[in-house]
């Protein structure tokens, strides 16, 4: 085997595994303390990247147009959970996903109005262009060693905030016992704007540190929404530690998979089996642990 491709993958799984928790730790968060299913989520990593596009056009520089993105998606986040989300928080949660489903559809259709059906790119910045040697003769994308750094500080920063802040502390205690939680005088409503806020401004910010990989289009939060559901199934829902351990099992299986399987068992059922190999992941986790990983931990 290709020691340098073998590392190589190996680093797009820990790339794809944080990825997924910036997706996956804002859909656990609004889950497990709102009990809401946001369908919808997939669509903040959409506009996210569409955002990114352009701002970034718009002043010529990547870090202010992801900086103004992402306060565009707080802002967007807590208008959508005012507006549209908050009425259903005491429907059952047919209702709740049939109203986020219908938001993919409207996300979808305003942003091709706005911004057409053509894939928008984003540049490579200067300082993340080339490769960098972290091995003896292996080199890697220094684009995405930095999407692996900033996924991490992220996710640095959501420990911080969850466990060693008074904000984190209402988080956590909204997840277990909301009634409790009213009881003592805390503004529910005012906590779950934030939470939502916040979950859109990861899912957001993942689509944006990604763009650059890929291109942004119509539905590409779609795809991203399925693969976050399996994360914070597997973690354990409302679980930040969950939804990163999760993550980074769920992103080296799927990456490692379709590199190893389709060698291991040909190119007739190896690329069928890299396909279905992080829900057998989850099925076998289920059947190990039913509430997931971390059911018990909200931090």
């Amino acid at each position: 085997m290709n020691t340098v491709l073998f590392v190589e993958q190996l680093l797009n799984g820990i790339q794809l595994g944080v990825m997924l928790f910036l997706m996956a730790a804002g859909l656990t968060l609004v889950f497990g303390i709102m009990n809401f299913i946001n369908l919808a989520h997939g669509s903040f990593y959409m506009l996210g990247a569409f955002f990114a596009a352009a701002l970034v056009k718009m002043t010529g520089s990547f870090a202010l147009g992801v900086f103004l993105a992402t306060l565009a998606c707080v802002v967007l986040g807590i208008v959508v959970e005012a507006l549209a989300l908050r009425p259903l928080y005491k429907r059952d949660h047919l209702d709740q996903v049939l109203a986020t489903f219908s938001l993919i559809l409207f996300f979808n259709e305003i942003t091709t109005i706005i911004w057409g059906t053509e894939p928008l790119y984003i540049p490579t910045p200067e300082l993340l262009a080339g490769s960098v040697e972290i091995l003896s003769g292996v080199k890697y994308p220094a684009l995405r060693l930095g999407i692996t750094g900033f996924g991490l500080l992220i996710g640095l920063g959501m420990y911080l905030l969850v466990t060693h802040t008074r904000i984190g502390m209402l988080i956590r205690a909204g997840a277990s016992n909301r009634q409790m939680v009213q009881g003592l005088g805390i503004n529910i409503g005012l906590l779950f704007s934030f939470t939502f806020g916040l979950g859109a401004a990861l899912a957001g910010f993942a689509g944006m540190i990604t763009a650059p990989l890929l291109a942004v289009q119509v539905g590409i939060g779609e795809p991203m929404l399925i693969v976050a559901f399996v994360v914070v199934v597997i973690g354990g829902i409302g679980s930040i530690r969950g939804a990163f351990v999760a993550a980074l099992l769920v992103g080296l299986v799927d990456t490692m998979g379709r590199f190893l399987l389709p060698a291991w068992f040909g190119f007739r059922f190896g690329p069928a089996l890299a396909s279905m190999a992080i829900y057998i992941l989850m099925a076998a986790v289920l059947l190990w642990r039913p509430q997931g990983l971390f059911a018990n931990s909200r931090g």
